[in-house]
């Protein structure tokens, strides 16, 4: 079997598609390929090492930017001349563009699938969301062999309203065996190793206003009234940064908020953090979660469609977006009460398993050939 694998950029591919990449290569003679913009040298030393070829193509995240018509025909060319058998198309520009330029190969027999990260159109989204994205996704389902989401709200509507073979799964995967609890003793190395001490509290996820962390760091000012060792570590990088930077010099946290950057050791800060907080405003699920949840570290986070999913078990520690109070009301309770945190941590551990690579390995196996 030969797979293009379509993205924007190359570090999608890296971050989200292992389990996929892995369940392939178990099954026999593989050939797989990447289309996507090398976006590697902002992401720390990311690799992507497991394809047989790549290609570059410039995609401009807008779906509407109009330098995405040459990497449409470039795409086009890399399809014509490879004799897929499947185009697995993601994130929206590579969708579309995929979808489009891989149409005439689907009357020969290629395959065309599309992982949705999370439509753009959900319950409460704005309505100029609906009226651009929605009639967008309904007319290339039509040019979709299988539409795979990643979360129920997406799935049940998507089978109700689009005229191709829907399928989920749960999520994009984490590597449980990268991220799980340590010993109290590698937690202290682990700590001393990373410069740590005191409480500290971790926020993953490209910064972004879709990303939110200024709400996590203006609950910082109330969580270091009552924990004055206590400290917020930003894992990402982003157009965001200097924003961010800017509020927190003016709440005068500079020694309580730390920006790591992009960071390819995430699952070291998991291991030793007292929390995980996500404060997205949007999410098709949320990845940085579940890696805390395997982890055993507590979280608080933002009520959206994606986090919804992933609260089942503790409901009361979902706040609404932008309510900076009660998120560190939630982050103080769980930073006080070790006892109590731990053992959601627990319960979050156990549902978490069913994201894990095993499993969306199993998912993907299913769709892909049976």
């Amino acid at each position: 079997m030969k797979v293009l694998l379509i993205a924007t950029v190359q570090s999608h591919i890296c971050q989200f598609h292992k389990p996929l990449v892995n369940m392939l290569r178990k099954s026999g003679n593989i050939e797989i390929h990447v289309a996507a913009h090398n976006n590697l040298a902002e992401k720390n030393g990311l690799v992507l090492d497991f394809a047989d070829k790549v290609f570059e193509v410039p995609f401009e995240r807008s779906p509407f930017s109009y330098k995405n018509i040459r990497a449409y025909f470039i795409l086009k060319k890399i399809i014509r001349e490879g004799n897929y058998d499947v185009i697995h198309c993601n994130t929206p520009v590579g969708g579309i563009l995929g979808r489009l330029a891989g149409s005439k190969e689907r009357k020969k027999g290629t395959k065309v699938y599309y992982t949705a990260h999370g439509f753009h159109f959900y319950q409460n989204a704005p309505k100029k969301n609906w009226l651009i994205y929605y009639p967008i996704e309904k007319y290339f389902a039509k040019k979709t062999d299988k539409l795979i989401t990643i979360n129920e709200e997406d799935y049940a509507f998507a089978k109700s309203k689009f005229s191709c073979n829907v399928e989920h799964i749960h999520g994009a995967g984490v590597d449980s065996d990268r991220y799980r609890c340590g010993s109290e003793a590698e937690v202290r190395e682990i700590k001393k190793s990373l410069g740590l001490s005191g409480k500290n509290i971790l926020s993953v996820g490209e910064l972004l206003p879709n990303k939110n962390q200024t709400m996590a760091i203006k609950a910082m000012t109330e969580v270091v009234r009552m924990f004055p060792d206590a400290h917020l570590l930003l894992a990402g990088n982003g157009p965001e940064k200097d924003n961010l930077i800017s509020l927190v010099n003016e709440l005068g946290l500079q020694k309580k908020v730390r920006l790591l950057g992009y960071c390819t050791n995430l699952e070291m800060y998991q291991r030793v953090c007292d929390l995980s907080v996500s404060c997205s405003i949007r999410e098709g699920l949320g990845l940085n979660i579940i890696e805390a949840m395997l982890s055993k570290t507590p979280v608080v986070a933002t009520k959206n469609r994606g986090h919804n999913e992933l609260f089942k078990m503790n409901k009361k520690r979902l706040v609404d977006i932008n309510d900076i109070d009660t998120l560190s009301k939630n982050i103080i309770d769980i930073l006080g009460d070790r006892e109590s945190a731990q053992r959601q941590a627990e319960e979050n551990y156990n549902f978490a398993l069913s994201y894990s690579f095993d499993s969306v390995e199993k998912e993907l196996k299913v769709i892909y050939y049976e």
